[in-house]
């Protein structure tokens, strides 16, 4: 099992990323139609910290679940010894929303400012410096889950694990619940493969019922094995912290 942010943040920067290496996102998915998912966050961090005291760039998703306010997930944020932290953002992370195609969009763009981490499961929630009031953002789930339950991945990490880098064009792809735990669920590939996965850089992704513009966030990527894959990826459930969501972004 390993951790979708991070993965092969040891070797990529974004300075250093092939500009010209447009990979999809969500493992075997498909294109998300423009204009939809407006609330999926990609999310760039830069100079993270390692031990010996060198930094790197990498990057998550999210989703916006108020104007000020993106959940992702908590690992995303971190100190130099992978040790989760909360308060002031911990290095330069800029959060883009309203965006599908880089090629032909720039979506609405803010700088993180604050990051606070959930005690329940691996969900972080970051402050916006400025609150985004052009996107509908998705309502937090309150109901439990269930196995069999469909719902929407949409992402912007890499096509395969081996060699990541960050999508340029946001992918989407079916699920299905197959285990429920107490914070957290698992889902496996539905369509358009059962391969349809998540992979590095969809930490924080979101898992949604879609509805209009919006919809119903169920759970957050949290970590699974190497993509594509047919196996069971483990997501934090969205339920179990609901209120504690409503309460620092109401």
């Amino acid at each position: 099992m390993r951790l979708r942010a991070l993965l092969a943040a040891a070797v990529l920067t974004i300075t250093t990323a092939p500009a010209a290496f447009a990979a999809p996102d969500v493992a075997h998915g498909t294109d998300v139609p423009p204009g939809q998912f407006g609330f999926v966050a990609k999310i760039a961090m830069t100079k993270i910290p390692r031990p010996d005291g060198s930094t790197y760039s990498s990057y998550c998703t999210g989703a916006l679940v108020a104007p000020g306010w993106v959940a992702t997930t908590g690992h995303c944020f971190h100190d130099a010894h992978r040790k989760r932290v909360a308060g002031k953002v911990p290095y330069p992370t800029t959060v883009t929303l309203g965006l599908v195609d880089e090629a032909i969009e720039s979506g609405v763009a803010r700088k993180a400012t604050e990051v606070l981490q959930a005690k329940e499961n691996d969900v972080a929630l970051i402050k916006l410096d400025t609150p985004v009031t052009t996107v509908t953002p998705l309502t937090v789930n309150r109901v439990l889950p269930k196995i069999g339950q469909q719902l929407t991945l949409a992402g912007w990490g890499s096509l395969t694990a081996k060699n990541p880098a960050p999508a340029t064009r946001m992918q989407q792809g079916t699920v299905q619940v197959a285990t429920v735990a107490p914070t957290t669920i698992g889902v496996r590939g539905a369509a358009p493969s059962i391969t349809t996965s998540a992979c590095t850089y969809d930490s924080g992704a979101p898992y949604f019922v879609p509805e209009g513009k919006g919809g119903t966030l169920v759970s957050l990527e949290a970590t699974g094995p190497d993509c594509p894959h047919a196996g069971i990826e483990t997501t934090s459930r969205a339920d179990v912290i609901a209120d504690w969501i409503a309460t620092q972004t109401g």
